[in-house]
């Protein structure tokens, strides 16, 4: 990362010479060196010439687009980010630009407070693309579905776009966020996980954008959401697909103005987070049959980000496998017991329904029955657990006896079974046993059950 200096160079691209003067003035004022154009042309020359830090370029210039500009950086200067600005409700060209590779966009009237945050954050992105360890997390694999997956969240991490993580339950979309965030100007600030399919639909609103003391019965303080919470941040909206048409609405606002309102306020306040989504789901599908607004999913699904199974990764399932094992054995402080051959030869073959969370959970189960330091195949049970209860098979000798393991380990199948039968949709899961969410996820801690 370059050190706090007065020598940062930004250019500012704009036809209208009261713009120019108000950028140039609020970046002075930053402690920043600046340069003018006003034209396509001149911009181009301008970046063939000089090492700016920091482009902003209006959308609209009399000579041309300014995405010829983010094209060009985008071709020829990869590590200098840009920043687009657009006619007030100029979505669509927003969309454009931070699909071509734009940093971030600012909206006309341009908002002081919004320009000097994506001037900070711009200003704070590492000078080269981190190693693909940063932050601690890591995806495993040298699959080519992986290998793309990795290079694309190098690329994302550069840039403030609005990120759609598809792929089955299981396959690792939370894990990308966190990587997107860790690689990102923003990984200083927190990281917020949101399950959509977990929060009642009357509570929606006030976990989202917070509330003003009584705003409603029960509302003693003053209370902060989940914007809040994610300030300066990454907000990750995982199973978004489940959100309420009325609460589309309002995060559609939120998104594109960048300003929310608590319950109970009467002023909206400025919110500064990169929105990554994700879905078990088919998005595009639930738009088709209006469970989706379509103006949502465009505004989410900017750029994204597909998860492969782990199915498709099969010469990879090995090593996963493998440092999967090592961490859950050095977190109940045993040694790492070794797999024998028709073990890994059955790990590849499975076909994981639940992807990598289900291969924790079948690891899991392995190291805790594992006896002599080795997993064999038949030490995996990769079979239907509903087939072991109707033919009578016993997972242990004496397995009816000690009777809390027994019951624990009936209880661990069933959930298992009713989170692979709902996609790993917890929500729905509860729903399918009988029990209320809260204690579907009791129970799941309990288990040790990720």
């Amino acid at each position: 990362m370059k050190p706090p200096k007065s020598n940062f160079l930004v250019l500012i691209v704009d036809d209208e010479e009261d713009i120019l003067e108000l950028l140039e003035l609020t970046l002075l004022k930053m402690g920043l060196g600046v340069e003018r154009a006003s034209t396509v042309k001149g911009a181009l020359q301008m970046i063939q010439t000089h090492d700016f830090d920091l482009c902003l370029t209006d959308m609209r210039l009399t000579d041309g687009e300014g995405l010829e500009i983010v094209n060009y950086i985008g071709a020829h200067c990869p590590n200098l980010p840009v920043a687009v600005i657009t006619a007030h409700g100029s979505t669509g060209n927003a969309v454009a630009a931070l699909k071509a590779g734009a940093f971030d966009y600012l909206a006309k009237p341009v908002a002081l407070d919004q320009l000097r945050a994506v001037v900070k954050s711009a200003l704070k992105l590492p000078s080269q693309i981190q190693a693909p360890d940063a932050g601690g997390y890591a995806l495993l694999g040298q699959s080519s579905s992986m290998q793309q997956a990795r290079e694309l969240i190098e690329k994302l991490a550069r840039s403030q776009a609005p990120v759609y993580v598809t792929g089955e339950s299981g396959s690792g979309k939370e894990l990308a966020a966190r990587l997107i965030h860790e690689k990102s100007a923003r990984r200083d600030k927190p990281f917020v996980p949101v399950n959509c399919g977990a929060i009642p639909e009357n509570l929606m609103e006030s976990e989202f954008f917070g509330y003003r003391k009584g705003a409603f019965t029960g509302a003693d303080q003053d209370r902060e959401g989940f914007f809040q919470a994610a300030s300066g941040g990454t907000l990750f909206l995982d199973e978004v697909a489940d959100l309420p048409l009325p609460m589309q609405v309002k995060l559609l606002r939120a998104i594109q103005e960048k300003k929310i309102r608590k319950v109970g306020a009467t002023q909206e306040d400025p919110v500064d987070v990169r929105i990554i989504s994700a879905t078990h789901q088919k998005l595009s599908d639930c738009v088709e049959s209006g469970k989706f607004r379509q103006d949502l999913y465009y505004r989410l699904n900017v750029i994204e980000l597909k998860m492969p199974a782990l199915r498709e990764m099969r010469d990879d399932v090995p090593i996963i496998a493998r440092h999967v094992l090592a961490r859950l054995a050095r977190q109940s402080g045993n040694a790492t017991p070794e797999f024998s051959a028709d073990a890994i030869e059955a790990l590849q073959q499975y076909d994981y329904p639940g992807n990598v969370r289900e291969l924790e959970n079948i690891l899991e189960r392995a190291l805790a029955l594992c006896e002599e330091g080795r997993i064999s195949k038949d030490g995996l049970y990769l079979t239907d657990p509903m087939q072991d209860h109707a033919t009578g098979a016993n997972h242990e000798p004496g397995a009816k006896w000690p009777l809390p393991d027994y019951l624990d380990r009936i209880e661990k199948e069933a959930l298992l079974e009713a989170l692979e039968k709902t996609r790993y949709n917890k929500t729905a899961a509860a729903k399918v046993l009988g029990i209320t969410f809260r204690a579907l996820r009791y129970r799941l801690a309990r288990l040790g059950i990720d």
